[in-house]
């Protein structure tokens, strides 16, 4: 392999892509609206939890997880090339929705004041386009880590965004009514609806 793909194939490159991700997150976490209503705190507090240690799981260097240490996938340059690519591709859908749902965005369940149904960009086809460029990246995070606590890791995330999405969905429900649920009916939650 050459020296190019070599260095580009790597954990740097995964860390990177994570890194442009927070920063993005960070920087338009500027520019959004004061909010009118939101979650209890403990949901909020029991999200964080839960994805934290799905983060720890997947992307920790040097814990030891036992048994959760030991590898579902071989250790191939192959794997983790399409890794990099799922990390890039998951990270890109993200910053897309982002963009797309813009001053509405908030990192709990809430509602903005003068809160927008977007339905553009990625949310013309998936209600939680942000959820799906995650576990997308968090994946290909997996995969290159090859190791059982990262696939565990995806799952705590994975558990922790559908439980967030549902409650995301009952009060959009409350709030837009039939206009909501028209655009339920003709989206998917995390992944496109076939038609």
């Amino acid at each position: 392999m050459n020296l190019v793909l070599q260095t580009l194939i790597s954990w740097n490159t995964v860390a990177t892509l994570w890194i442009i991700f927070v920063v993005y997150w960070m920087i338009s976490a500027l520019r959004v609206k004061r909010t009118q209503r939101t979650e209890t705190s403990i949901w909020r507090l029991a999200t964080v939890a839960i994805l934290g240690v799905g983060a720890f799981l997947t992307f920790s260097q040097s814990a030891q997880f036992g048994r959760l240490s030991g590898r579902f996938v071989p250790e191939s340059e192959w794997i983790k090339g399409g890794a990099v690519l799922l990390v890039a591709a998951g990270v890109g859908i993200a910053i897309w929705a982002r963009w797309h749902i813009g001053q509405f965005w908030s990192a709990r369940v809430t509602l903005k004041v003068d809160h927008q149904l977007v339905q553009s960009g990625p949310y013309a086809r998936v209600r939680h386009p942000i959820y799906s460029g995650l576990l997308v990246a968090m994946l290909g995070t997996a995969l290159f880590v090859g190791e059982w606590r990262a696939l565990v890791g995806v799952l705590l995330v994975f558990v922790t965004h559908w439980q967030k999405a549902r409650r995301e969905e009952a009060l959009l429900t409350e709030q837009f009514g039939a206009e909501y649920q028209e655009y339920r009916d003709r989206t998917g939650s995390l992944i496109p609806r076939l038609h």
